[in-house]
């Protein structure tokens, strides 16, 4: 399958290297987006690692994911100040706006929504990212123009 030579592609020069575990999960994630079964299965059987112990390692780090997510991802911080500056209204309008709830992606895989911890941009709160652009002092009445823009 293709799925199979791009693993093998990337798992090639990892062949026995137990130690390199988090360096594989992140470039098989670069390359196909997420971590699904088939992956890590090729990663146990690659590294020699108990399959357990693969998923055990992955599932700690919040960075690794186990199903598809969309094209465009969008974070909305849910850190103190975000929180106090409205996120939760924030959360609903892109709910809302893109028709799935948080922590879900959508039907046509281009839209994945789910809250981050922080951002680091406390002073610009609430804050909310859109694929790797920050928008600080967020107003829901952004979202329209945010959507249309990534149709371009």
């Amino acid at each position: 399958s293709i799925m199979e030579e791009r693993l093998s592609k990337i798992l090639a020069p990892y062949k026995g290297k137990r130690n390199a575990l988090i360096p594989i999960l992140q470039e098989v994630q670069g390359e196909l987006g997420y971590l699904p079964d088939e992956a890590m299965m090729a990663i146990a059987k690659t590294t020699g690692l108990p399959e357990s112990q693969v998923y055990g390692v992955a599932t700690f780090y919040a960075q690794f994911y186990f199903s598809r997510r969309g094209k465009n991802q969008t974070k909305v911080c849910t850190g103190t100040a975000c929180h106090v500056k409205g996120a939760a209204r924030v959360l609903d309008a892109f709910e809302r706006e893109l028709g799935i709830a948080c922590g879900a992606t959508s039907e046509d895989y281009e839209h994945s929504l789910e809250t981050v911890a922080c951002v680091g941009s406390c002073a610009l709160a609430p804050v909310v990212v859109v694929n790797e652009e920050v928008y600080g002092q967020f107003k829901s009445s952004k979202i329209g123009n945010i959507l249309e823009n990534l149709k371009d």
